[in-house]
């Protein structure tokens, strides 16, 4: 089985982990050219940012920078696919930089293997929950007007490695999409575990069960480090 290295960040500056990411990426990239398998599944949790993909539109933030400091959120323009999204306390951020061609995926099977990560999670808390046509991410009622996203994801495949990666509302303070348009759309709400639930939720437990169906979906044993 295949083995990746799963390291926990704990909260961590948006700025600090993209840069971690990048030597990461350099670490993998390297090992791959020497024939020598290395794969990573970082975890982590951020302050108050919104993120704009590269195909992305900066309309899509609907607040100036003042106002962005009034809410002590910053904003960033970055290198993944998607439009534009929040992280910020409460939400689970994952980040596998792996090599596609050792897990023999395609980027296409790759987003599917992480909406199923996220799904089997839901399952296990008497959540169902779908992927939406023409949508990545993990959505609640996708085909009804109560459609709802739980988890938003945007990625980088260079090299067939992969850099970003997914964005999982635990107890997410959800006021804070209300200054986008999450993903670029206007018509959709997002939601959280919290939401759906109706009471916080035990953070590091649930950290355990997207650990836990990472390792099921991807077939991989994780190197808790």
């Amino acid at each position: 089985m295949i083995q990746t290295i799963c390291k926990d960040l704990g909260k961590i500056d948006y700025q600090e982990a993209w840069d971690y990411q990048k030597t990461i990426f350099s670490e993998v990239l390297e090992n791959k050219q020497k024939n020598i398998p290395l794969n990573y599944f970082l975890l982590c949790e951020h302050p108050h940012v919104y993120t704009l993909g590269k195909s992305g539109s900066e309309n899509n933030l609907l607040i100036d920078y003042i106002q962005l400091q009034a809410k002590d959120a910053t904003f960033y323009k970055i290198d993944r696919g998607g439009d534009i999204t929040y992280h910020g306390p409460g939400q689970i951020v994952g980040y596998p930089i792996i090599d596609l061609e050792a897990f023999n995926l395609s980027v296409k099977n790759y987003v599917f293997n992480i909406e199923e990560v996220i799904i089997n999670t839901l399952k296990a808390l008497s959540i169902q929950s779908e992927r939406l046509e023409g949508a990545t991410g993990v959505w609640i009622e996708p085909n009804s007007p109560k459609a709802r996203k739980i988890c938003a994801i945007g990625i980088k495949a260079s090299r067939y490695i992969t850099m970003h990666g997914f964005a999982f509302n635990v107890n997410t303070d959800l006021s804070y999409f209300n200054y986008i348009n999450p993903c670029g759309f206007t018509d959709k709400s997002v939601t959280s575990l919290e939401k759906e639930l109706g009471e916080k939720q035990d953070f590091e437990k649930i950290k355990e069960l997207v650990k836990d169906n990472f390792s099921k979906v991807f077939k991989t044993d994780l190197m808790i480090q």
